[in-house]
């Protein structure tokens, strides 16, 4: 490096001023410990306390300390002892007055005085006040350069303090604000904000106002002391009146001294209020929902400040959202409850019939488990109904039901609709969906016409019942499930597996129970009792009083086949209940869905002679009329226009079991 490159280097540390050993080296090596130390500290208490004693050594003084008017002066932190015993508050408010620094001796002590000197701009009305013998003229610059550095660095400490405190309550407020996301229920949540709200601003007690706009309202919750935990105030009056009115924070140092305190919550409660401090509360839109106090600051502690009305302003928005989300949820809850009570009073299985009656104990049974279930019967029988009572009386009532008609897909579109797929996964594939068994997680799936899946459909549904996980089409990720599957068929699936149209293992998987729906027509004493059900609920549907049949119109409806089973007779039921003209069923009424001509009793072959046919027709009426009047062999009789004993002798000649039966119990 040439000469003219040649730099000179010199630290802090080695500076001319601070290598000299006399007093204005000395005072400035203070000054730099204490600003270096300020940047450190968090505790102004601590800081002050900890250089107070290096201060009086380096003013050369037998007592230091830093008072405050407020407006009567009081001493923040001392140090040492005033022998002098007195106080020059004139020389202080002087001090004060004129931002700077003066001298003063004792009027008591000849040899004793006293130096003041502000702090500064950054700590307002603030002495550094010394005292002690030999001070002079010369000490007063000095205390003036201390007093200025000290303000400065007490400044730094104290926002630095106020700084980790704020950090730490928004911390608090953090973790307090998750806790909320626990309520399902507005009342434990309303419990827990002022419980939150009492620990973090470290006061007695917390309550929080909900504005009730339409009875111009205020509700307290939670009040304690009041009896029902909550207490109702008109909300024009009080703090939390104004509070509400003017959407301000207010702090009251003393309640009962300030007018617009309402003793009346204290009356209620026998609680005494001595400060408070109360915010607005509003939703997540900025609308004034109500107000949230918090009352009695812990003995030991000052008034409510600043810090406690922003920490308090903070916790509210967060209460605020909680109780919003909360109260959507409650709604979304009762609606759903609703909606599922609505559902199991249409899905309810109806009937007296025997096998009905067994149909229901196995249902309640079955209700409770997750094992598969195979519903087997006509179409029209009511498979349905059977597996959404399967669904709404077990404990996965409140989870989806999610039906799937397999014999109105493709393969191809079965494993899309089932499984879901994959943007892309084919042509029409423009996004990502998800599938039946996604949809119903947690719930019930019900397979209808399971018999009519293709092969192929079937290995897949196979797989999945087994791992109990799916993968979309076009897709490689595995997704995991938990859903019942509940099935049904009108075919006859063992014969299928017979026939190699429905593989065996699949059939096993799905038949862990089965469970055999009997067509209506052999169950005529149900028919009744499912016209009326259906009926009651098309009337209210079309507004209208409950429409009753007429004897005949009983008769006509038990005499009926019902080739559509329960369906069938669901539909003639929704047109009665919209086109009967009076306020009874009569057989006119049903003439126009149960004409004579379409209402044989029994499948006749064509190739049935004319006795044969005679013979089967008269045995299944005599079979129907038994079972409509519960198997009242006289009321049988009665119905057919013969004598008992006539009856037992025609069902003999017809070879019916029955008679032989109905013999042996009258005998």
């Amino acid at each position: 490096m040439s000469k003219a490159e040649t730099v000179d280097w010199l630290d802090w540390k080695r500076l001319p001023l601070l290598t000299r050993y006399d007093s204005e080296a000395s005072l400035i090596q203070m000054c730099d410990r204490l600003l270096e130390e300020a940047a450190q500290q968090a505790d102004a208490s601590h800081y002050i306390q900890q250089f107070l004693p290096q201060l009086a050594t380096e003013l050369s003084c037998q007592w230091c300390t830093l008072i405050e008017r407020t407006p009567e002066w009081e001493t923040r932190f001392e140090f040492g002892r005033n022998t002098a015993g007195g106080f020059p508050a004139a020389l202080c408010n002087e001090a004060l007055d004129r931002g700077a620094g003066g001298l003063c001796a004792d009027e008591k002590r000849d040899d004793w005085s006293f130096l003041a000197a502000p702090l500064g701009d950054l700590c307002p009305g603030t002495i550094l006040l010394v005292g002690g013998r030999d001070l002079t003229a010369d000490s007063l610059s000095n205390v003036i350069v201390v007093a200025r550095v000290l303000g400065y660095a007490l400044s730094i400490v104290e926002k630095r303090e106020k700084n980790l405190r704020r950090i730490s309550r928004l911390e608090t407020t953090l973790h307090i604000a998750s806790s909320f996301s626990s309520a399902r229920e507005t009342q434990p949540l309303l419990e827990l904000i002022a419980k939150e709200a009492t620990r973090l601003l470290e006061c007695e007690r917390s309550s929080i106002f909900i504005w009730d706009q339409e009875h111009k309202q205020v509700v307290a919750c939670p009040a304690l002391g009041v009896e029902g935990n909550t207490l109702r105030l008109p909300d024009d009056v009080g703090i939390v009146g104004d509070v509400i009115r003017t959407g301000k924070t207010i702090r009251v140092d003393d309640a009962y001294n300030d007018s617009r305190f309402d003793p009346s919550v204290d009356k209620s409660s026998g609680f005494r209020t001595h400060n408070l401090l109360c915010v607005p509360l509003r939703n997540n839109v900025g609308e004034m929902i109500g107000a949230f106090e918090v009352m009695n600051k812990e003995k030991g502690k000052a008034d409510f400040n600043d810090d406690d009305a922003q920490s308090l302003e903070e916790l509210g928005v967060q209460a605020a959202t909680a109780l919003e989300n909360t109260r959507e949820l409650e709604q979304l809850s009762r609606s759903r409850d609703q909606l599922t009570e609505q559902v199991k009073q249409k899905v309810q299985v109806i009937g007296k019939s025997s096998a009905i009656t067994a149909l229901r104990s196995t249902i309640e049974r079955l209700a409770g488990t997750d094992l598969p279930v195979l519903i087997l019967g006509e179409s029209g029988t009511g498979k349905e109904v059977v597996s959404q009572s399967l669904h709404y009386q077990g404990p996965r009532a409140n989870t989806p039901f999610v039906a799937v008609n397999c014999a109105a897909l493709t393969e191809t579109l079965l494993e899309s609709e089932l499984f879901g797929h994959e943007k892309g996964a084919f042509t029409d594939a423009h996004e990502t969906r998800a599938g039946k068994f996604e949809l119903a997680e947690g719930g019930t799936l019900f397979l209808d016409e399971i018999g009519d899946m293709s092969l192929g459909g079937q290995a897949k549904l196979l797989r999945v019942l087994e791992q109990k996980v799916i993968t979309r089409v076009g897709g490689s990720e595995t997704i995991p499930i938990n859903v019942r599957v509940v099935a049904a068929t009108n075919a006859k699936l063992a014969d299928a597996v017979h026939d190699k149209k429905f593989r065996e293992d699949l059939y096993y998987r799905l038949s862990v129970v089965t469970l055999d729906l009997p067509p209506l027509r052999e169950r005529p004493e149900d028919v009744i009792l499912l016209a009326e059900f259906f009926l009651a609920q098309f009337c209210e549907q079309a507004n209208r009083r409950v429409l009753k049949f007429s004897a005949e119109a009983k008769k006509r409806l038990q005499a009926h086949l019902w080739p559509g089973n329960v369906r069938e007779l669901r539909n003639l039921m929704e047109r009665v209940a919209f086109l009967c003209a009076s306020d009874r069923v009569e057989v006119e009424d049903l003439a126009f869905i149960l004409s004579p001509s379409r209402d044989s009793v029994v499948d006749m072959s064509s190739d049935l002679s004319l006795k044969e046919a005679s013979r089967r027709f008269q045995q299944e009426y005599i079979r129907r009329t038994i079972k409509r009047v519960g198997g009242n062999m006289s009321e049988t009789a009665k119905c057919l226009g013969l004598h008992r004993s006539n009856l037992y002798r025609k069902m003999g000649q017809l070879g019916m079991h029955e008679a032989n039966d109905a013999q042996e119990i009258d005998d």
